[in-house]
């Protein structure tokens, strides 16, 4: 079922669905998000779709024992993490009374496998080879290509994220960012490579491409890619 105006408990007025091509901070789970999300026009008021369209309880292939239940804040008074990226849990959240694990509706919802025709990648709970951002193993939930070639940790991505926009700031109430998402050149390790030329340049491109994918799916819109804003992200 489409959505295209909805109520929403955590708001006292209407949120109509939009797309946007502007980063925004969502009042949910207040991560940034971009692309699809439910917004109040009068109070400027931005929700991710999984985070406006919540799930009441759901279940992970990783956790499959826990039964996670949505909850508005989080439970407690102790400081709280998410399981998938390791960033704090600050908003609306995923939460597994029995075992205490938590998860962004953002992280809780990730495919496992993003696929444009060329490029596949498979989400994992913990991957034993260097993430290509910070070079090491393990850590938070990673996607890696099905070649084995590309590996990036689901926390690195929006460490780069918070990085590129550090600096950026809020235009008064009327909350729009300075620019679109920035540009992500240089933010992937470079390793040597055997073979040259196109050889070097096809792999540049099917990594940025890989980036492209998981940023996509990171900031709560899997199903689209940002094309004109994160395209070409190694390239220039």
């Amino acid at each position: 079922m489409n959505y295209h105006e909805i109520s929403h408990f955590s708001h006292q007025h209407k949120l109509k669905y939009e797309y946007t091509e502007f980063p925004f901070k969502c009042d949910g789970c207040k991560e940034v998000g971009i692309g699809s999300l439910f917004k109040c026009s009068t109070c400027d008021y931005d929700l991710h779709t999984h985070c406006a369209l919540p799930s009441t309880s759901i279940c992970h292939l990783f956790y499959t024992k826990c039964s996670f239940q949505f909850l508005p804040r989080p439970p407690g008074n102790t400081p709280r993490y998410c399981n998938a990226c390791e960033k704090d849990v600050t908003g609306f959240v995923y939460h597994c009374n029995s075992c205490g694990f938590d998860l962004h509706p953002c992280c809780a919802k990730l495919p496992m496998m993003l696929d444009d025709g060329e490029v596949k990648l498979y989400l994992y709970r913990k991957v034993s080879a260097p993430c290509h951002r910070c070079g090491r193993k393990g850590r938070s939930w990673s996607y890696r290509s099905s070649c084995k070639k590309y590996n990036l940790h689901v926390a690195c991505v929006k460490e780069m994220l918070v990085e590129s926009w550090h600096g950026y700031l809020w235009r008064g109430n009327s909350r729009k960012l300075e620019t679109r998402i920035p540009s992500l050149k240089y933010t992937l390790q470079t390793y040597p490579h055997k073979s040259k030329g196109k050889k070097v340049q096809k792999c540049c491109e099917m990594a940025g491409l890989a980036v492209q994918f998981i940023i996509s799916a990171v900031l709560g819109d899997p199903t689209t890619l940002i094309a004109g804003v994160i395209g070409m992200l190694m390239s220039k």
